[in-house]
């Protein structure tokens, strides 16, 4: 029977083999031993939720002719995946001006000890005589009357308390490591004392099955929640500034897509890297799709700047009320300047066919001003969150305005030229 355990066990599988396969493939990009602690370490915790699961357990269990074989292969596991973050922990937080040889020899210390203690637990479990329903979320308590299973989760106890309550305590030396390590390592910190929770309810439960009284069994359950708790945030830890960074390009993609539109897309897709680029995809690796999309929107700025007035980024000026931040008053102008031009571009592309003219010629005149578009100026690093203020000011509440301004201005002007144009003829 397929239950609720078994689900929740499988997807945190899941969420770990991919995290895995994803440092994986960091690490062929770029080795290091960091990296290869984590995908090693997720890869482990992926397997062991597989085997943890009621479904996983009873499948290992059938395989191998023992019930509860699987509990030896999931705590050892347990083990090795928390002794992976710790050991990751003492290698991002050394402390001040220790030399290499005492950050090896703590790794070293810690590694051993958990080599020694996972040994003793096998040694034990062999030895222990099993009997009785096999229940993963129960082992602890059903199996608390044999000797050899009490050493075998005081091994298991003591090791995952010590490892987790270090761990916590190491995450706390943060200061002038790199922002991505901070996020880890202040995850990893929380994590840890969330997973201690598993200790805390696990010990008594088995302390008092151990001498013959079930009353805390649903005690001992719970812990195995905060154990999934605490692996979710060792998850974001590793992860999160990925996920971050993943989920601000998609948003930063979808909201460059109507400037790209309008410099590009209705105006020459000649400059489109792929047919793609009219529809990007924002699921699959975006910093690719960003960076040519950025490039893309400033070939298109270039192609309409020549459509560029004056005119529409002072009609900006006149009609704003209340002032607005540097950075907002920019895009709103870059906006209402963009939407001109391209409107200007549209007509003398008309003008163009109804001529018969294959090239579409850039207006001259007065008002045709290099400074009509501000932002030329802005450093490589910070192009992407203007063109994105931009995107976002193409509908602000002022760029309508200004631009139906700018054409009665024109309007205004023409009639004027007009009427002045017999009279500077009778003269």
């Amino acid at each position: 029977m397929f239950d609720v355990n078994t689900a929740v066990y499988l997807a945190m599988a899941v969420i770990f083999l991919i995290i895995a396969g994803l440092k994986a493939l960091a690490f062929l990009r770029e080795p290091s031993l960091p990296l290869a602690l984590i995908a090693a370490g997720f890869f482990d915790g992926g397997v062991v939720y597989a085997m943890a699961s009621p479904a996983g357990y009873r499948i290992l269990g059938a395989q191998f002719g023992e019930p509860r074989i699987a509990t030896l292969p999931i705590y050892a596991g347990i083990l090795l995946a928390y002794a992976n973050t710790h050991i990751l922990t003492l290698l991002w937080t050394p402390p001040d001006d220790a030399p290499r040889s005492t950050v090896r020899r703590t790794v070293a210390l810690w590694s051993a000890g958990y080599g020694l203690a996972i040994l003793a637990m096998v040694v034990a479990f062999l030895h222990a005589d099993l009997d009785g329903p096999a229940d993963p979320l129960l082992f602890n308590t059903q199996q608390a009357d044999d000797p050899y299973v009490q050493v075998f989760l005081g091994i298991l106890l003591v090791v995952l308390s010590c490892g987790t309550l270090n761990t916590w305590q190491r995450t706390r030396r943060t200061s002038g490591t790199d922002p991505r390590i901070r996020h880890a390592l202040r995850w990893f910190g929380g994590s840890m004392l969330v997973t201690f929770g598993y200790v805390l309810c696990s010990a008594p439960a088995v302390v008092f099955a151990a001498l013959g009284h079930q009353e805390l069994q649903t005690l001992g359950m719970l812990g195995s929640y905060f154990g999934i708790l605490g692996c979710v945030g060792t998850c974001y830890g590793v992860s999160g500034t990925a996920v971050t960074a993943w989920l601000r390009d998609r948003r930063d993609t979808v909201a460059l897509q109507p400037l790209w539109k309008l410099v590009v897309g209705d105006i020459d897709q000649g400059l489109m890297y792929s047919p793609t680029s009219a529809k990007p995809h924002v699921w699959g690796i975006l910093r690719i799709v960003m960076t040519r999309r950025i490039i893309e929107i400033l070939d298109g700025i270039r192609a309409v700047q020549p459509w560029a007035s004056a005119e529409a980024a002072q009609a900006v000026r006149d009609i704003k009320g209340r002032p607005l931040p540097a950075d907002e008053l920019e895009a709103v102008v870059t906006a209402a300047v963009l939407r001109d031009a391209a409107a200007r571009y549209h007509a003398s592309a008309e003008a163009a066919r109804a001529a018969g003219e294959r090239r579409v010629r850039p207006p001259s005149g007065a008002d045709q001003t290099a400074g009509a578009l501000p932002g030329a100026n802005t450093a490589a690093q910070d192009e992407r969150a203007r063109l994105v203020r931009v995107a976002r000011a193409l509908t602000h509440p002022l760029v309508a305005p200004a631009l139906e301004l700018t054409a009665a201005r024109r309007s205004t002007a023409a009639h004027s030229s007009l009427r002045d144009e017999p009279a500077g003829k009778d003269r």
